[in-house]
């Protein structure tokens, strides 16, 4: 048995590095909103969406809106670029809390070449910004969690939204058009799950929550979870944090985001694909896939709970 987990968690690491290696990757420059870089990375994240089985919705894994770019940043002149979200829905399994959605997701854009005004940590140089744990990484995890979904026999009772933002970079921006523009009552929507900067496990095998006091009894099954996962979950039940679960959270909707903590290379062309962490990243997507699971199948009632 040790050796199949084994076995399993190395298959996992080497998908996660898989998904992680192209969205990091030269070619895709940094994915900045508007570019043919960021242009791709959502039709690889849509390809996948739609081999692991995900319904469209609109008849569309798109979701077009505008964002405004600064000029200067990117090599870019001041003007609104055109991007989108990619999203897609698992149907749930129980005929009446089908109509119930848990959503997933990760920010597949990043900084593209940097430049002044941007979010670089070096704005003095324009160089591609690979964004490898910021967040290619988030994204692997999406894409590794959605295919072990697609691999279940019974789906989960309540339905799932596996989404990956653009223009998070530039304040959530990405995120915040949707949560104003659900495809679905934005009573159904009960509790958010987000992915940011997952790629770098420390020595502590340490996976930082935010937001997990949101839904009843959050906090209990996080560290319910903790049994056999590998890991030493760091559990928060509010410091609900800056990534785009906060847009979700201000919108009075349960929200959790995780990370595996701060680095030098943040926001820096440093950030690239020889320090991700493939192992780790495994073990975090088989923590949050089993989270996803348990709140989708939750038996008592899911509500949002305001944390300080």
């Amino acid at each position: 048995m040790l050796f199949f987990y084994l076995h399993l968690n190395a298959q996992n690491a080497a998908t996660f590095y898989k998904h992680d290696k192209y969205l990091s990757s030269d070619k895709l420059e940094g994915r900045f909103p508007g570019t043919e870089g960021n242009n791709k990375a959502a039709a690889y994240i849509q390809k996948y969406f739609k081999k692991y089985g995900l319904q469209e919705f609109n008849n569309s894994y798109y979701q077009p809106f505008k964002v405004f770019v600064k000029g200067g940043i990117n090599k870019m002149k001041s003007d609104s670029a055109a991007t989108q979200n990619v999203l897609g829905f698992i149907e749930g399994s129980d005929p009446v809390l089908k109509n119930e959605y848990i959503v997933i997701g990760a920010h597949y854009d990043h900084w593209g070449w940097g430049g002044p005004g941007s979010g670089s940590k070096k704005k003095e140089a324009f160089a591609i910004h690979n964004g490898a744990d910021d967040n290619a990484s988030g994204v692997s995890a999406l894409l590794c969690i959605l295919e072990e979904i697609s691999k279940q026999k019974s789906k989960p009772k309540r339905s799932i939204i596996f989404i990956s933002f653009s223009g998070e970079e530039e304040g959530l921006l990405g995120s915040k058009y949707f949560v104003t523009h659900l495809p679905v009552p934005k009573e159904s929507v009960k509790v958010m799950l987000n992915m940011d900067m997952v790629g770098r496990l420390n020595e502590k095998k340490e996976l930082y929550m935010g937001g997990a006091g949101t839904f009843p009894n959050g906090v209990e099954l996080m560290q319910k979870l903790q049994q056999n996962s590998g890991l030493n979950p760091v559990i928060h039940a509010g410091d609900v944090g800056g990534s785009d679960h906060v847009s979700f959270y201000k919108e009075s909707i349960s929200a959790v985001g995780f990370h595996t903590g701060g680095h030098p290379q943040y926001h820096t062309p440093e950030d690239d694909i020889d320090l991700i962490n493939s192992d780790g990243g495994a073990l975090v997507s088989k923590y949050i896939y089993n989270a996803l699971t348990e709140i989708a199948n939750y038996k008592e009632a899911l509500f949002f709970m305001k944390q300080n």
